[in-house]
Order: C-alpha cells, then structure tokens, then sequence
C-alpha cells in the first residue's frame, strides 16, 4: 500500500521537465541530479517533497527521449508513486524497469493539491483520504507488480535469475 500527498501536475509533463537538460551533466551523479527534479515546473520541488509523496499529473505524462533517468530520479527524490490520465510508453516501461509504480487514473482532475492520498496497486484503488472518494483502475498485472515488488528489473534478475512470467 502506498500512502502520500498529492502534488498536482499538467498534462504533457516531458522527461526534460522531469530532469531538465541544462543538468544533463549530472546523468552519473542521480543524487545531485534528483535535487532539480521537476524545478521548471514548481520551483524547488524536490526540496518541498516528502519521502512517500505522490505526483497527480494530466495526459502524457513522460513524453520525450528516452531517458531512463528521468524515471530514476523521481525514485530517488522519494516520490513513491506518479498517477496520471496517460503515459508516454517508453517511460512507462523506463519506470517499471527502476521500480516506481505508475497508475493510470482517468479522473485525476478530482485530485487537489495537498490531498492525502492512499493507492492499493493490487486492486486497483486510489483513495482521496482527504475528500473519502475512491477511484479505481485497472489493477497492475501480476508479473509487473513482482518487478515492482523486487524494486526494479535488474534487483529482480539478480534475485530471480530470470524474468517473471507473464
């Protein structure tokens, strides 16, 4: 189960809003890189987090290059879980790969900042703890839960010494 504070975000938010090319240099250092996550779409937002928050954003969400570390540093700033109308499919898979959950949710317009949020991968569940609505999505399948569950593909392999059946 996963439990946090919304952070309310736009449609068609783009690997380079999540970490923003001029930072480019900083690709092999993910720490440093995760302190400028999202900084051109709210300032000091990785300084303003709290470990276990949640990212509530429109359509597309991660459009862009390819950028696996886009995905990785949402993770390692401490964001727990990002759930939005749509994904771009290469980060889509990019964030299964490195273990942050990502839920599809239609209705993600009735989501405010701040809301206290709780979100049950396994069934399918969002619930506004703030506002007691629930919402439900298409459950995460088995296999993709199990590499979420190993935190990542690779951590996964490494346990495993193969890749879940699907």
């Amino acid at each position: 189960m996963i439990r946090g504070r919304a952070w309310k975000l736009g449609d068609d938010i783009s690997t380079d809003h999540i970490a923003p090319g001029r930072y480019f240099h900083l690709r092999n250092d993910l720490e440093k890189l995760a302190e400028h996550l999202l900084e051109d779409v709210i300032e000091g937002f990785a300084q303003k987090i709290n470990k276990g928050d949640v990212i509530v954003a429109g359509k597309n969400f991660g459009l862009g290059s390819s950028r696996e570390h886009a995905a990785r540093i949402i993770k390692i700033a401490g964001i727990s879980c990002v759930i939005a109308k749509s994904f771009a499919r290469i980060f889509y898979r990019n964030a299964i790969n490195v273990g942050l959950p990502l839920v599809e949710l239609k209705e993600t317009d009735e989501i405010n900042q701040g809301d206290e949020l709780e979100v049950d991968l396994e069934r399918g569940v969002v619930r506004n703890l703030t506002t007691g609505r629930e919402y439900r999505f298409t459950p995460i399948p088995k296999f993709l839960l199990e590499i979420l569950k190993e935190d990542g593909i690779v951590n996964y392999l490494k346990k495993h010494g193969t890749f879940p059946e699907v």
